[in-house]
């Protein structure tokens, strides 16, 4: 059991400069090693962790030896603990964590323990930004009346929430309209430093989402995980990881005139991506940090998922302390936070020769080369120059289906389709924009491009340009600061004129909740194939997800997004096209309404200012009059409404006992899915709208739901009967048992049935029969679902071989018992002779202490092949979870032992 802290003896005072003091530290200069001083910034904070939880039983000294050795460790992939400080929600995610939570209550109640101990013991803080949709745009009453849906569709999520924030310690809720979770963070939530009861340490956060990394931007280390695996955190579990290695990224000189932030993450997500570095921590350093905004570093740190990091991270330094400033955190607060920091040697001060830190592998970037661009059309790290675009557009229509083709044929490219759009002619043609959307936590937060495009919509006004009345624009920011700075610079109307009215504050179109395009914009793409495009200053843009009809979508800078909405087209060379005719019928062209950099500094300059962070988010704990209107039950046990569409107890403990399962192998399994590389987990379970002949629907109807109030399967995590139905719903899956079709079905074997996957899997299910998955490289990538992995095991799939896995998707899957196998280097199901026809057997010993982290399994076939797979199962923690059936159960088990 837990002992003393063997480190009690480098607990020293921090005094403040005018006497008295802060509080008290682990000091790790007073640990007297010099190995101490060369590690990276990053494993630090994951050292003082260790130190400052050291109590010789979840976290003991030889872990602390390994991160302190870590130049050593690090390559050898050695397993440490680490206990955040805090957890982040978001509201798809958090509800169905709280419905865990709620879960496990219940589940301890009935093991005869104290449903009290499900409670979290460090701070959780959800916020709710996923749920509001753009059903209202181009319209000055759009916030109010998209929020009036929001509630209608989401009060019973809402309540459900509303009730945990009562019935759990520790927890806040920051209601709807508030803004986005990340933006929030960065805003407000991030502490940088934590003060509890006197005793100072580094803010960490693990977050349900993936771009919880946007924090790293200021210095706070944190990264997205499974909702499981946040669910044992907040109940005192130390996360088991990987101790990581660390890619120093140098950057030198400075940006470009005209060239953005978002433009230099893209780059910087093509780099790394290229380089490879799942499962590693990212650190910037070098003399081009002074050059970039705590903003500009922050959209470097979001798309850390993008570029397949698990942390993009900056350490804090002089800029950092200025926009804590800015954003109204007090001055004690920062002055204890830069106190603690230089007195641990975790502050980087750049007026002072740098001390030389080792890192795994290192790349440089100089500023100055780097030049607008875009991604996509169906992947964020395929990075396009902008002068190249025209081009690059050309060569995807014309490429096989792929990330980068559509396959049209040479005589249907230049396809004039005319339609009416309410009384107008109007015309589309391949490339065509529908979709215009300012967006995402990744730019909304960075005051340079939302000035930036303000000020291309001012200078596109002035010159007499308007975008097509048949593009759905919108601007939803991430915190109610926006609409003051933009507000107060005068050029918030200039938007309204384009359509970028405001339409709420959350994720809206990055993640999905587009709302439905105009009717008979609709049917002009669908009747005429056109590949419609989409674009929008979000993070991911993979198909199928930011709307079922935008084939290609592109991401951007928003003032880039203005640009491409008034030119109506990505198929145009900026260079040399115009953009448009001007009112006095002279051409326009993108030079013409592209500011410069000073122009935007200057607006950045005089309109953000801290009292507009300060009233913003004073208002956001006062919450807001539908939120404070909504009435929840009391008690800290759940009452289920076994009607509820949106909320439904869960199966995962039903008929749980106190003994663990043991290890399970997989016997004579047909294959459910048949997968190339690259599905994510918008593929696996998807978060948009519910198409009206899916399961999922006909499950709705059944229960007297109008189609027009399905909501999203973002908005229905909380029913897991929804959500297995949901499962491989994705109406742009390609299972290559389909033969070249797309879409979610898949063959039954034993009839050579084609149905829905949810049908076969059923059906697989009550005829006894276990099942498996075989997919290709970076299976799981894109958002850190934790449904992505319950429902595959609510469908009763055993076991996902794969080339490869993305990093919290595996960890969601090992945390809901499924096998996590990858194919040997240079093998795949192709090479292999593999069509997924066959039976798969995986034997695993019966007693988890006979499995090791990664070792060798053979897979045998009925057809008398067989081939060796790494079992991905990478820590003796993760075993223990395969053990007891899944983490949660784990826990369970544990708290009522404890």
């Amino acid at each position: 059991m837990a002992a003393e802290n063997p480190f009690k003896s480098i607990l020293k005072s921090l005094e403040k400069p005018d006497g008295g003091e802060f509080g008290k530290y682990y000091s790790l200069p007073a640990l007297n090693d010099p190995r101490v001083d060369k590690l990276p910034y990053s494993i630090k904070i994951l050292l003082e962790s260790a130190i400052r939880n050291c109590d010789e039983f979840q976290v003991k000294s030889k872990d602390v030896e390994k991160i302190i050795d870590w130049e050593n460790s690090a390559p050898k992939q050695v397993e440490i603990p680490f206990k955040p400080a805090r957890v982040l929600l978001q509201d798809f995610t958090g509800v169905p964590a709280v419905v865990d939570l709620a879960c496990m209550r219940d589940a301890m109640n009935n093991l005869k323990g104290d449903s009290n101990k499900i409670n979290p013991l460090v701070p959780v803080d959800l916020v709710i930004d996923h749920s509001v949709q753009v059903d209202v745009a181009r319209s000055e009453n759009a916030v109010q009346a998209n929020m009036e849906l929001e509630f209608q569709r989401n009060n019973e999520r809402f309540g459900f929430l509303k009730w945990g924030s009562n019935a759990f310690d520790n927890m806040l809720v920051v209601p709807p309209g508030s803004g986005i979770v990340h933006q929030v963070n960065l805003e407000y939530l991030g502490r940088v430093v934590f003060n509890t009861n006197g005793l100072l340490y580094p803010d960490s956060v693990v977050g349900t989402d993936s771009h919880t990394t946007m924090i790293d931007g200021l210095g706070v280390a944190g990264w997205g995980v499974g909702g499981i695996e946040a669910e044992a955190t907040m109940l005192g579990q130390p996360m088991s990881m990987v101790l990581p290695g660390v890619v120093g990224f140098k950057l030198l000189g400075k940006l470009r005139d005209g060239v953005t932030a978002t433009d230099l993450v893209l780059t910087v997500t093509q780099m790394l991506r290229k380089h490879g570095v799942v499962g590693k921590f990212v650190e910037f350093y070098g003399e081009g940090m002074s050059e970039l905004s705590l903003a500009d570093r922050a959209t470097i740190a979001n798309m850390s998922p993008e570029y397949g990091a698990t942390m993009g991270f900056f350490p804090v330094d002089h800029v950092t302390l200025q926009y804590l400033k800015l954003t109204g955190r007090t001055a004690d607060t920062v002055a204890m936070i830069e106190s603690y920091l230089r007195a641990n040697k975790m502050f980087v001060d750049y007026s002072e020769p740098q001390l030389e830190r080792v890192y795994s592998a290192s790349l440089e970037l100089k500023l100055e080369d780097v030049e607008p661009c875009i991604s996509g059309p169906k992947r964020p790290h395929d990075r396009v120059s902008l002068k190249e675009m025209k081009v690059d557009w050309h060569a995807c229509l014309d490429n096989r289906v792929g990330f980068k083709g559509f396959a049209v044929p040479k005589e249907s490219q230049t396809k004039v389709v005319e339609f009416s759009f309410h009384g107008t002619p109007a015309q589309l043609r391949h490339g065509d924009v529908v979709i215009a959307a300012i967006t995402s936590c990744t730019n909304t937060s960075n005051p340079s491009v939302m000035l930036g495009a303000a000020l291309v919509a001012k200078k596109a006004c002035d010159l007499g340009l308007e975008v097509k009345p048949w593009i759905k624009t919108s601007l939803a920011p991430g915190s109610g600061v926006v609409t003051k700075y933009l507000e107060k610079s005068g050029l918030q109307k200039y938007l309204n004129q384009l359509g970028f009215n405001i339409v709420g504050y959350g994720c809206t179109t990055c993640i999905g909740n587009s709302g439905d395009i105009d009717d008979a914009v609709a049917s002009a793409i669908t009747e005429n194939d056109i590949v419609a495009a989409a674009v929008l200053s979000g993070n991911r843009n993979f198909e199928g997800r930011v709307h079922p009809l935008t084939r290609a979508n592109y991401l951007a800078s928003p003032p880039l997004v203005v640009a491409y909405a008034l030119a109506g087209t990505v198929d145009i060379d900026f260079e040399t096209e115009p953009i448009g005719v001007g009112k006095d019928g002279k051409k326009i062209f993108f030079r013409d309404i592209w500011p410069s950099n000073k122009e935007v500094a200057e607006a950045v300059q005089s309109n953000v200012l801290p009292q507009m962070f300060m009233a913003t988010y004073e208002a956001i704990t006062q919450g807001n009059p539908m939120w404070n209107q909504l009435s929840v039950p009391s008690g800290n046990l759940y009452a289920w409404d076994p009607k509820s569409t949106y909320i439904h107890e869960p199966p995962y403990f039903k008929d749980m006992t106190m003994s663990a399962p043991g290890p399970h192998g997989v016997k004579n399994a047909y294959c459910l899915l048949n997968f190339g590389d690259s599905i994510t987990t918008d593929h696996i379970s998807p978060a948009g709208s519910i198409h009206r002949e899916s399961p999922a629907a006909k499950y709705l109807m059944e229960r007297g739901v109008d189609r027009r109030d399905f909501n999203s399967y973002g908005s229905l995590r909380g029913n897991d009967e929804i959500m297995a139905r949901g499962t491989f719903a994705n109406i742009r899956l390609v299972n290559k048992f389909l033969k070249g079709e797309v879409g979610p079905k898949t063959i039954h074997h034993p009839t050579g049935d084609k149905v829905s996957v949810f049908d076969a899997a059923m059906k697989y299910k009550s005829e006894g029969y276990d099942t498996i998955i075989l997919a290709g490289a970076e299976y799981g990538s894109g958002s850190s679902r934790d449904w992505a992995a319950k429902g595959p095991k609510l469908l009763g799939v055993k076991a996902v071989i794969a080339k490869s896995f993305e990093r919290i998707h595996r960890s969601n899957l090992v945390g809901m018992g499924i096998i996590p196998l990858c194919f040997k280097a240079g093998e795949d199901a192709e090479t292999l002779g593999l069509t997924g026809e066959e039976r798969y057997t995986i034997d695993l010993p019966s007693t988890v202490s006979e499995i090791k982290p990664g070792q060798d399994i053979t897979v045998v076939t009925n057809n008398g092949k067989s081939f060796v797979c790494t079992l991905r199962f990478d820590t003796e923690v993760e075993l223990a979870y395969f053990d007891h059936g899944g983490i949660l159960q784990y826990v369970i088990r544990n708290l009522i032992k404890s």
